[in-house]
């Protein structure tokens, strides 16, 4: 842009080529740059809106901003950037009418992976990078997320007014240290199987997300069953799932029930976001899970390690402090979530749309 005039429009049009490291997309396509604005003294300030809550590359980013700038018009030496949020997401909750912008379902192929401490950590994950998280407990059969996160409290019922002005009654879920969470837990006493058949589970995971306040929320996160079972069909015909992130441990037995849950999730159209290895160390091994995604084409989301500390937060009910401690695992349950926000934002910027799901 030799010559150019020193103007917002040919600014905007000299940053649009400028490819985010993150999502390796031009910013015309993305869409992150909100404004760019100069003055007479050919400052200039950029503003840059991200789709996620954490982004590993601001600095990065920056840096290609100002020296782009810089090169196309060398008058401009003092180029700020500055950085928002806007959460991205799907912002529906197919025919329920959830307010909130991404769903994300966790499973796992088989139990005892830890699928139900990493649901409740990438929940207190996102709501420590400054977003408004909900968390259900899915999973009818072993519920754990109301002893994990440390709250014996049962939800009540409330009067609301919905859009049209009628009174209606919902549940309002239980808040642990900012996390509003719900369970079947907090409706059988602690010794009490619940032995249902699919309608009934169908019944209870729609009243979860139907019938319960949630408010507006940027993330809801769905603690499932382990196994393949009709859950995520119940899922798939209620809302429109962000996507899925499949737990497993590093050892072969668990990976080769990974990918049967990979392949469920395939089945009912929801996306896979990708791969947690959890319990990683010397006891399982390391490495599994990486090479099975590779194998699958989904993404690893990262490795959570065998931990003392995660399994001593999450029998005393204090999970959220792995997050908010100055703890070993602390980075890698927040590289996770940031991953994981990244996926869905990923999916959001290059396919827009789900494909219908075919009953058979």
């Amino acid at each position: 842009m030799a010559n150019a005039e020193l103007n917002e429009a040919n600014l905007k049009s000299c940053l649009s080529s400028v490819v985010d490291p993150v999502f390796e997309k031009p910013l015309s396509v993305s869409g992150f740059l909100k404004s760019v604005t100069t003055d007479d003294s050919s400052r200039v300030s950029v503003e840059v809106e991200l789709p996620v809550p954490s982004y590993p590359k601001e600095s990065e980013l920056s840096e290609l901003i100002q020296a782009t700038i810089q090169q196309a018009f060398p008058e401009c030496q003092d180029v700020s950037v500055k950085y928002s949020v806007n959460i991205r997401g799907k912002q529906s909750g197919g025919r329920i009418g959830l307010n909130v912008k991404n769903i994300i379902a966790v499973g796992a192929g088989k139990g005892g992976v830890g699928k139900s401490t990493v649901a409740a950590s990438l929940a207190y994950a996102l709501q420590h990078f400054g977003a408004r998280v909900g968390l259900v407990d899915a999973d009818v059969y072993g519920p754990s997320i109301p002893h994990l996160v440390g709250t014996s409290e049962k939800p009540v019922a409330q009067e609301f007014h919905n859009k049209d002005g009628q009174a209606v009654t919902r549940i309002v879920p239980v808040e642990a240290r900012g996390l509003k969470v719900m369970s079947m837990a907090f409706f059988v006493e602690p010794d009490q199987a619940v032995i249902w058949r699919g309608p009934m589970l169908h019944k209870a995971i729609t009243q979860f997300l139907q019938d319960t306040e949630w408010g507006e929320l940027d993330y809801l996160i769905i603690d499932m069953p382990p196994g393949t079972g009709d859950v995520s069909l119940t899922l798939s015909q209620l809302i429109d799932l962000a996507g899925a992130v499949v737990v497993c441990s590093p050892q072969k037995v668990a990976l080769l029930d990974a990918v049967k849950a990979v392949q469920m999730f395939r089945q009912v159209k929801i996306p896979v976001l990708g791969i947690v290895e959890n319990m990683s160390g010397d006891i399982f091994g390391r490495g599994g899970a990486q090479e099975k995604g590779k194998d699958l084409q989904i993404p690893f989301l990262g490795e959570i390690p065998m931990n003392a500390e995660i399994r001593e937060k999450s029998d005393s009910g204090n999970i959220s402090e792995l997050l908010t401690e100055e703890l070993e695992s602390q980075q890698y349950l927040l590289k996770v979530a940031e991953n994981t926000s990244i996926e869905i934002a990923r999916t959001l910027i290059e396919k827009p749309s789900r494909p219908p799901l075919e009953i058979l």
